[in-house]
């Protein structure tokens, strides 16, 4: 999965020290995109020259092996060399080594939460960074915000030898997944599993086993991957608002996605494998 990037490892603990100096890499964001350059199969960065702004000015975001990388907050200037490339696009292309992929997607979830949160949503008071964690404080009120992340799940709705596969509405992605979705308030992971498969396919479920996780950071997710079963009435009733296709699938003929960084190309070649956990 994306974030299996070892040898290499990704130290994201805040590290009040930190500091950029003239050649530090930077991510600098805009809209969707990151600038980078392709230089021998890897990704290269811009410093803060290359962007017109002072290193003091770009935020610590974590620690890549032994390179800290930093997200500029307001360039100065175009990065001459340097185009801007879409995060989801670099997150599809597996010309890029894992371990920068892995790193781009989390810079870009912690880039946002840092321009999200300039001012205070209780009082509106302009922030400032914490010191002591990775953390936003309200010097006026008090409060203390961090990184938002948001749990889901991934569901792998089984019937012996079949799988329920689907394709989402208003999404230009070819392949196949499976039932998802985000947990609500009050809600257990078991019962998103429960509600999520009942409002996409309309299907009861029993036997709920958790397999893995997975940090998602293009929507702030970490997500939990479930098998279960299907009891009852096997039809298939599809939620046409949220899906455009929604099928069972035998194990043989289960279609694999181009890549193996998600969570839920894993639980299909797992159950396409027959090594699901029962």
């Amino acid at each position: 999965m994306i974030q299996d990037i070892a040898p290499h490892r990704l130290h994201n603990e805040f590290d009040p020290a930190a500091a950029a100096s003239d050649t530090s890499p930077v991510f600098c964001f805009e809209e969707t995109g990151f600038y980078c350059r392709m230089e021998e199969d890897r990704l290269v960065l811009p410093r803060p020259a290359d962007l017109g702004a002072d290193p003091a000015d770009c935020n610590f975001l974590f620690r890549l092996d032994g390179t800290d990388f930093f997200v500029c907050r307001e360039k100065k200037a175009e990065p001459e060399g340097f185009v801007l490339q879409d995060v989801r696009h670099t997150r599809n292309m597996t010309m890029y080594p894992r371990e920068q992929v892995f790193a781009a997607m989390t810079a870009r979830q912690l880039a946002y939460w840092y321009r999200d949160n300039r001012f205070c949503g209780t009082c509106g008071h302009e922030t400032s960074l914490g010191t002591k964690e990775r953390s936003i404080v309200c010097p006026a009120c008090g409060r203390t915000i961090y990184p938002r992340i948001v749990p889901a799940v991934i569901v792998g709705v089984t019937r012996g030898d079949e799988i329920v596969l689907t394709k989402y509405r208003g999404r230009d992605i070819p392949f196949y997944a499976l039932v998802a979705g985000f947990t609500e308030i009050g809600e257990t992971l078991e019962e998103t599993v429960r509600r999520e498969v009942m409002e996409e396919v309309g299907l009861e479920v029993t036997n709920i086993r958790y397999y893995k996780s997975q940090p998602w950071a293009i929507a702030d997710d970490i997500l939990s991957g479930f098998y279960c079963d299907a009891v009852g009435d096997p039809t298939i009733r599809m939620d046409a608002s949220e899906l455009k296709q929604a099928l069972w699938v035998r194990r043989e003929d289960v279609q694999l996605q181009p890549n193996d960084y998600s969570l839920t190309n894993e639980m299909m070649l797992m159950f396409k494998e027959g090594k699901e956990p029962r």
